[in-house]
């Protein structure tokens, strides 16, 4: 159960696209003055080393944030992601990369709240130590995101974005983010949730965007990134996905003029691509 280590995957092609859009959402929430919460269900460490550690060995950050750290002029949902990572690397050189903890309290005002839920007791020491000068702003909980998530809903101002990004090494994590979903919509229906999904050749992992859908009256957008062609042994991460429910109507516009740039740069192969469905009611 605690095997998996965000690190040796920090700063991929999916962390990419999982940041892009996170940034967008938040983007999106501080145009209004009237505060807001993020959730995190499983907000890993916070922030990661990629000259050493985990990343330093799995060096996986070269195809991902790297391909784009020195591209000059970026689409704005680009340079906005890549301007976030370089607030924890103010010397210019790629060393660090921010998980979405510290992204989203960089990008939060003193009104906004961050609730941060981690089960991996490794991960949460580093994420409490990482996070320890956020004052009142954060509060972090060793628990299970998926089943902690009630207690945070509805947030008292009515305004926030949950972020549901479970590894899926335990394939009852695509049946846990459903069961979270519904419970989490029965109580906050007007929230903003994203929820990150992994591309691999496993039923679960073809069938959670179609049932995402389902659970998403209110209207979704759909965005994933795929690097190279699967594997012939059916092992490993051939790209990722962003289901957004109760997307803002700018995120769409925003990602289709971002999705070229990222499949050109990121793609390893002929098979790499980038799309964007949605459905507003």
């Amino acid at each position: 159960m605690f095997s998996y280590r965000h690190g040796f995957h920090a700063g991929n092609h999916a962390d990419v696209l999982k940041h892009v859009v996170l940034v967008q959402l938040l983007e999106h929430l501080l145009r209004k003055e009237k505060p807001f919460w993020v959730v995190d269900t499983h907000a890993g460490g916070g922030e990661y080393p990629l000259e050493g550690g985990y990343a330093g060995k799995s060096r996986e950050f070269e195809g991902g944030i790297a391909r784009l750290w020195d591209a000059g002029e970026l689409p704005a949902a680009l340079a906005s992601y890549v301007r976030e990572v370089r607030r924890v690397n103010p010397d210019g050189a790629l060393r660090r990369y921010p998980g979405s903890p510290r992204i989203a309290l960089q990008m939060m005002r003193a009104e906004d709240r961050l609730r941060l839920f981690e089960l991996h007791p490794t991960e949460i020491r580093l994420l409490e130590a990482g996070l320890q000068d956020a004052g009142r702003r954060v509060v972090i909980r060793e628990a299970d995101g998926f089943a902690a998530l009630r207690s945070v809903l509805p947030p008292p101002p009515r305004r926030g974005l949950v972020l549901i990004d479970p590894s899926y090494e335990d394939k009852n994590d695509y049946r846990a983010v459903l069961t979270a979903l519904r419970d989490g919509l029965a109580r906050f229906a007007t929230g903003i949730y994203a929820i990150w999904y992994p591309r691999v050749q496993r039923r679960e992992a073809e069938r959670l965007p179609v049932n995402l859908r389902e659970l998403a009256p209110g209207g979704w957008l759909d965005v994933n990134l795929d690097v190279d062609l699967p594997a012939e042994d059916g092992l490993g991460l051939h790209g990722s996905g962003v289901f957004v429910i109760n997307p803002p109507w700018t995120l769409e516009a925003s990602l289709r003029e971002a999705l070229p740039v990222l499949e050109a740069r990121l793609g390893r192969d002929a098979a790499a691509r980038a799309r964007v469905d949605t459905h507003h009611v």
